[in-house]
């Protein structure tokens, strides 16, 4: 079944980094397969304001609304300082907020639950390049990306969550590992 897939691309290398391949080869294969795709290059976007307590602008609001016609939410990002890029955490920050994303049940005081909201039970996929080995970041860094971008903020929101590593992304990684890392992109388009 066809899905709308919205996909949002937070690295500043918009054309030749490995996010971009990997922001291309999903969308080639997702299309192949008859998926329709909304993207936002975030550096191609007019820039959004960090947070500061105003109502959402009508560029979130244009966001949300985008997002809502959606199936599916895809995130792509390198992991710098532990987290995604600051243009990405910003745009979650500002587009994925309460009380559109959820909202908070107060049950005695500051004691409650979170409610999903607009895109609960929707799929949302977290890509994440590091340029470490898998070792490290998962023993000693303890996933921290993944740790608050999909148990937190996705789960808030009631989101069905699946999250892509890429291990050793560097300028000098061997073609072979490369291409095992697009055909998992690749398996991640025919999964959908």
């Amino acid at each position: 079944m066809s899905k709308k897939i919205f996909v949002v691309y937070g690295h500043h290398n918009t054309k030749t980094s490995f996010n971009a391949s990997i922001r291309d080869v999903f969308i080639d294969e997702a299309k192949k397969l008859g998926h329709r795709i909304d993207l936002i290059n975030l550096y191609e976007e007019k820039p959004i304001p960090f947070f500061d307590g105003s109502q959402p602008s009508e560029q979130i609001l244009q966001y949300r609304e985008r997002l809502e016609k959606s199936d599916v939410l895809f995130m792509i990002s390198p992991c710098y300082n532990l987290r995604a890029t600051a243009i990405l955490e910003n745009w979650i920050d500002l587009v994925l907020a309460p009380k559109w994303f959820f909202s908070f049940k107060r049950l005695v005081g500051n004691w409650g639950y979170p409610v999903p909201g607009a895109m609960k039970n929707r799929l949302a996929i977290m890509s994440m390049s590091y340029g470490g080995n898998w070792f490290s970041i998962q023993t000693w860094f303890q996933n921290i990306p993944f740790r608050r971008i999909k148990a937190g903020v996705l789960k808030l929101g009631g989101m069905k969550t699946t999250y892509l590593r890429f291990y050793e992304v560097l300028p000098d990684m061997p073609k072979s590992k490369f291409e095992s890392y697009m055909n998992k992109v690749r398996s991640l388009a025919k999964s959908l």
